[in-house]
């Protein structure tokens, strides 16, 4: 029977999918519960599985998970610049930003983390990726370096040598790459994302190169 949870590969799916593969059980929650138990199934939160890459011989997308886990959403911050390759260290935890209320879930794949972003910010600088042969929604680099100043409470940049610190040193961003960003997005954002004063000293560091 395994066999079939092949068909979703590495998607999450709910309860009503899983049932569909076995349309001839009738008790399909006790179905699904033994799948989990025995480790065919991973719960990702309750009526949200994704089934384990032992059995569909594809590895899981954190990405991926993490649009599903909580939505709207997109993959941001720390995790889409580390995806990016723009900073060097490992980030451990998946971080997304969504336009509802911050939350964090805590799975056996991992932890997910969502910070609130307005409606009006949300979709700027958000685009497709690929990873596992799987497609997930993630930010722009320009977007996930907004999304971080703007999520990192005690920041406040106000000048341009301090922006410049902080890019080299605090999150030492590959700068080579840094000055190919579009200056656009961190435009647009600055008119209607948080911390605006602090994109603007991006912006002006951006703008001499």
């Amino acid at each position: 029977m395994n066999n079939l949870l092949r068909q979703i590969s590495n998607t999450p799916v709910t309860n009503s999918v899983i049932s569909g593969l076995y349309p001839n059980i009738k008790a399909t929650n006790k179905k699904i519960s033994e799948l989990e138990h025995s480790n065919a199934l991973i719960r990702l939160k309750r009526g949200l599985y994704v089934a384990s890459p032992e059995i569909t011989n594809t590895p899981l997308s954190t990405e991926l998970i993490a649009n599903h886990l909580y939505s709207p959403s997109y993959v941001s911050c720390l995790t889409a610049l580390r995806f990016y390759g723009l900073i060097p260290e490992e980030v451990f935890i998946t971080q997304s930003m969504t336009i509802k209320r911050g939350r964090t879930f805590e799975t056996k794949i991992g932890q997910f983390q969502y910070f609130t972003c307005s409606k009006g910010a949300f979709a700027i600088g958000v685009t497709m990726a690929k990873a596992s042969n799987q497609q997930f929604l993630i930010a722009t680099p320009e977007k996930a370096l907004c999304d971080l100043i703007a999520t990192s409470p005690s920041l406040n940049l106000r000048y341009t040598r301090e922006t410049k610190e902080y890019l080299e040193q605090n999150l030492r961003l590959d700068m080579e790459e840094f000055y190919k960003m579009r200056l656009s997005i961190f435009q647009e954002y600055a008119t209607i994302g948080k911390k605006a004063n602090s994109i603007q000293q991006i912006i002006k560091l951006l703008s001499k190169s």
